[in-house]
């Protein structure tokens, strides 16, 4: 809200919060209702307590238990006598009150209670009658400490709901302490009843009169009594554009939506959000927001009209030069074109041009105003050459866009063009070769660079492009020549251009003079080194424990063994058969002396490429492959761990799944001993885990012979689809006595 601040004034923020204060008040017939959870399920309580015997009782609350434990767990919320008091007068009591907020009323309430009751002492629960009475629904004179459900409606809705601890005598006689008494609730379900439809206002840009474009602006305010403001959403045509959430105690038991205070919500407030009008289509439409209360009432500001044309016009059809398209011998042009329709978006109001030269010449955008335009007269060039005009339109929402513009040409040229190769080599891209070229007045038209190794006789087309030359001073042909697609030699080029006219030139010099040939090939060779690293070990295959990370290292160098910094690299990561994760691709640059680092998720078994496929100024280099392997996780316990020959041991655990499912038929899992001799671990039975991943099985112990200490272990086997080495369990230790 803070940064939206500027826009809420622009718009009239006084305004605004005025009209949403005048509004709190009105309500509506149709009420809807919403609950809230006090006491229990780990939700504190909103409610008061008072003593009216002054100083006789005492409370005491725990609503809230730790994380992780039964939430109803020792909850409760008790009055309570006073150990120091001998006892209180008649219609003396304490109380717990929830409190409906204004605006609602109470139709229902569920919960728990139980209580310690002597010597005229009652507890009751019920609801002021709105009249200085009070309805009981439930009351109790005997003790009861089993915490029983109860539940209680009201119609009509009440203000409030008391849990009552009341000296139930008349005001002459007493309640005597000589056994202490209490009476308690938890677990309570309120449900209010809430009559009032929430207000909703608009205001700011998107409202102004007039065509709208781009991203607009609304300003929007909310305001509710009794449930508070849940969310307020932003319709167009009635689909929602936009909602905005609030700060609610809420909380979801048992897959219903409760409060967790009497008034979840806030009274309301105001937001600013940007609307992208481009996203609906162009012509008229309607604006409004609703606003939703915690109880479910929805209120709506009054639909507001909304122009929106975010389209610049299409362009000009059948642009004509007076006179025609070919070579003028005057200076002077006329225009002439029909304009596209509009539809239901805003009419044209004007036109802008812009003329243009193949040498540089550019005579900027000049707009021209009128409503309806469809010709321009008496355009001039500065000179005798070859121009393009463009023309394009503008909306009376002030859209235009010169990429829908219509060409034409304006001519006058008699004069060859020329061309010759370009000295320096361009840096950074020893592959392209340039021809500059010129022509005045018309410009180049087309251009063609051709090679072939010296001693050869036909020519070999290169793709060649005309382009801005790099000092900006000129044109180019620009051709891209694959050195290392060549036979390594001394080869020599050819450039050819022609003018609009039709004159061309042809040449095999430099513009020094020199011959124009290069030796392939042109890019200096690469070299890629690239390992897998776990901690301080290396390699290009390398095995590691479940849930460990690895990364990347390596270098880039030159054919010299020079770092290359600031080169991208691929590195491609497939991992094994059966894992949730697909191949995927990521890049990583070097650093300042080549080397570069990429880090490794923790996961299953993969195969990692790393590549360089080259670049303007390097060759590629060869591809590096590496293997991670990983061992599975495997968890075994054993129960009992001391037990005599022809008993069986109970044994259980489970498989660490991290990125991979568990086989359908369950993963195999070999459960094995270690050899005291060989000290090689020997199975002894084989299982499968359930669907979940864990497994259990038991094992008799056969022919032991005094007191034997046997260690044991689950190895989670490799098999097809699972992607995963073989791995291990940590070992359990059983002692079997014969």
């Amino acid at each position: 809200m803070t940064g939206s601040h500027g826009a809420l004034r622009r718009a009239g923020l006084c305004g605004a919060l005025a009209l949403v204060a005048l509004l709190w008040f009105a309500g509506d017939a149709h009420a809807a209702r919403y609950a809230i959870a006090q006491c229990g399920w780990h939700i504190g309580r909103d409610a008061e307590w008072s003593d009216t015997s002054g100083d006789k009782f005492r409370q005491d609350a725990y609503c809230v238990t730790p994380d992780g434990q039964d939430p109803f767990d020792g909850v409760h919320m008790k009055s309570i006598t006073r150990d120091a008091a001998a006892g209180v007068a008649g219609t003396r009591l304490a109380r717990w009150r929830w409190e409906a907020p204004p605006g609602t009323g109470i139709t229902a309430v569920r919960g728990t209670w139980w209580h310690a009751l002597h010597d005229g002492l009652e507890h009751r629960l019920g609801a002021p009658d709105g009249s200085g009475g009070f309805d009981v629904v439930r009351a109790a004179d005997a003790t009861d400490t089993t915490p029983t459900q109860f539940s209680a409606g009201f119609s009509p809705p009440r203000n409030a709901f008391e849990s009552r601890l009341l000296c139930a005598r008349g005001t002459e006689r007493a309640c005597l302490f000589d056994s202490p008494s209490f009476s308690s609730v938890r677990a309570l379900t309120i449900t209010l009843e809430d009559g009032f439809t929430p207000v909703a206002a608009m205001a700011g840009q998107i409202l102004d009169p007039g065509w709208r474009r781009g991203t607009q602006t609304l300003n929007f305010g909310a305001a509710d009594v009794g449930s508070g403001v849940r969310y307020t959403q932003n319709f167009v045509d009635g689909s929602i554009v936009g909602t905005t959430d609030y700060p609610c105690g809420q909380v979801t038991i048992g897959g219903e939506v409760r409060g967790t205070r009497m008034m979840p919500c806030g009274g309301g407030g105001l937001g600013v959000q940007s609307i992208a009008t481009g996203q609906f289509s162009d012509g008229p439409h309607t604006l409004r927001t609703c606003v939703t209360d915690f109880a479910g009432n929805v209120g709506c500001s009054d639909p507001r009209p909304l122009l929106v044309d975010n389209t610049a016009p299409a362009a000009p059809r059948g642009l004509a030069v007076g006179g025609g398209d070919s070579w003028h011998p005057t200076n002077g042009f006329d225009l002439s074109w029909t304009n596209p329709g509009q539809g239901a978006a805003s009419l044209i109001a004007g036109a802008s041009y812009r003329i243009t030269s193949f040498d540089g010449y550019d005579s900027g955008v000049t707009y021209v105003a009128g409503d309806g335009i469809t010709s321009l007269g008496g355009l001039t060039v500065p000179r005798a050459g070859a121009y393009a005009v463009q023309i394009w339109l503008r909306d009376a929402a002030g859209n235009e866009d010169a990429g829908n513009s219509a060409l034409g040409i304006l001519r006058f040229d008699d004069v060859a063009p020329t061309v010759a190769f370009r000295s320096e080599r361009e840096v950074g891209r020893p592959e392209n070769v340039r021809a500059q070229v010129a022509d005045a007045p018309s410009g180049v038209a087309a251009g063609s660079i051709e090679f072939r190794r010296i001693g050869e006789q036909p020519w070999r087309s290169l793709d060649t492009a005309v382009v801005r030359a790099q000092d900006g001073g000129g044109l180019d042909l620009l051709a891209h020549f694959r050195s290392d697609a060549v036979t390594p030699g001394t080869y020599e080029f050819r450039a050819e251009v022609a003018d609009a006219a039709g004159n061309t030139a042809a040449t095999t010099l430099r513009s020094d003079g020199t011959r124009m040939s290069l030796r392939a090939p042109l890019k200096p060779q690469t070299r890629l080194v690239a390992r897998l690293r776990i901690a301080k070990r290396r390699g290009e295959h390398l095995t590691a424990r479940f849930g460990t990370r690895a990364g990347v290292d390596g270098r880039l160098v030159d054919a010299d063994g020079r770092g290359l910094a600031g080169e991208r690299l691929s590195v491609v990561v497939r991992p094994a058969r059966g894992a949730f994760a697909k191949p995927a691709v990521r890049a990583v640059r070097t650093g300042p002396r080549g080397g570069f680092h990429l880090a490794l998720a923790a996961g299953t078994s993969r195969r990692i490429n790393v590549r360089f496929a080259g670049s303007e100024a390097l060759s590629a280099a060869p591809t590096q492959s590496l293997a991670l392997r990983v061992r599975g996780g495997v968890k075994l316990r054993a129960a009992p761990t001391d037990l005599r020959n022809g008993q069986t041991v109970r044994l259980s655990g489970g498989v660490m799944t991290r990125g991979a499912p568990i086989p359908r038929r369950g993963k195999l899992i070999a459960i094995e001993y270690l050899e005291s001799q060989g000290r090689h671990w020997r199975p002894v039975l084989v299982t499968r885990t359930d669907r979940s991943g864990h497994f259990r099985t038991r094992y008799r112990f056969h022919y032991i012979s005094g007191t034997a200490r046997i260690r044991l272990r689950a190895t989670a086997l490799p098999e097809d689809g699972w992607p995963y080495a073989s791995g291990y369990a940590r070992p359990v230790t059983v002692r079997v006595r014969g």
